[in-house]
């Protein structure tokens, strides 16, 4: 990364280390001396098993490390917040009756996965880290919260003109989200301030998402950035009948992967170890970071 942006956001098919990915990167600019939070959105969260401590619904400083926090985003205790601060006005100024009928209109599927991104939009709308970290839930999932701010900027402007009602509220009460909401657009839109990464391993269906992923991103105004290829196995492993076979299938894929992604590219080895705890993430970190620069093609091998 030739400079440094305010927001990087790590995406990827499940199972390819896209979290591994991320959380050596958080351990690699703490350790730069940069304030660094990572936040995941993936229900399947697995931040405190890396870092080996708890972490949960709240902004935690991670032991054995100064500048470094972490925070998993419970969808459940998002859409509990959030239901209850929308409905906070409602209560002061009406009757048990509106309440009521509010109550209701916050209970529909949009107002959870609207929860989930005003939790997620907070940490675009503070100044409070040097650097933030989104380990964000498998692609699918991440595109559609990515498409969010746009379709919700648009719907409120729309509600505003028409019934004056939203999934999120009447429309009075959220025009400082839609503020929010409009600012996150411009920020993930912002190539200098936000970059976005994908994570993948040379095979065929990581390969695929990512490049129709990385499609529909652009689509809604937003840049890849660069790809970490995940998983090649060491050059000295390939003796091994099994893995020189398995060497030979992602040579294959890795030609394909530069052939059809046309961006700066990242590469990490199959590690022998379970990337658990900081001496692991610090190397992880240091390969992907320190060892290389992003590059237009790669190779199999060391």
């Amino acid at each position: 990364m030739n400079k440094m942006p305010q927001f990087i956001f790590f995406s990827g098919k499940g199972g390819v280390g896209k979290t591994s990915m991320a959380s050596a990167t958080a351990v690699f600019y703490a350790e730069k001396g940069l304030k660094t939070l990572i936040v995941t959105t993936d229900p399947a969260a697995n931040l405190s098993d890396v870092f080996e401590q708890e972490i949960g619904h709240k902004v935690t400083a991670i032991h054995g490390i100064e500048n470094l926090y972490a925070m998993e985003i419970d969808s459940d205790q998002a859409t509990a917040e959030y239901r209850e601060r929308a409905l906070a006005p409602i209560r002061e100024a009406f009757g048990d009756e509106m309440v009521a009928i509010m109550e209701e209109q916050l209970q529909s599927p949009c107002t959870e996965e609207m929860a989930s991104f005003d939790k997620f939009t907070d940490f675009m709308d503070t100044n409070e880290y040097e650097l933030v970290i989104f380990d964000t839930a498998p692609t699918g999932h991440t595109i559609r919260l990515l498409e969010l701010p746009v379709d919700w900027s648009r719907h409120i402007e729309e509600s505003s003109k028409g019934s004056g009602q939203t999934c999120m509220g009447p429309v009075q009460n959220i025009q400082d989200a839609k503020e929010k909401y409009d600012n996150a657009v411009k920020l993930l839109q912002d190539k200098e301030k936000t970059h976005f990464i994908f994570v993948l391993q040379p095979e065929a269906t990581p390969i695929k998402e990512t490049i129709r992923s990385a499609k529909e991103l652009g689509e809604i105004g937003i840049n890849t950035s660069e790809v970490i290829v995940n998983g090649i196995l060491p050059e000295e492993e390939l003796q091994n009948p099994f893995f020189k076979k398995r060497g030979e299938m992602q040579k294959k894929y890795l030609k394909e992967i530069n052939e059809q992604i046309q961006l700066p590219k990242r590469k990490m080895f199959l590690l022998a170890e379970e990337i658990r705890g900081l001496d692991i993430l610090r190397k992880v970190g240091d390969v992907l970071h320190n060892q290389q620069e992003a590059v237009n093609e790669i190779e199999s091998g060391n």
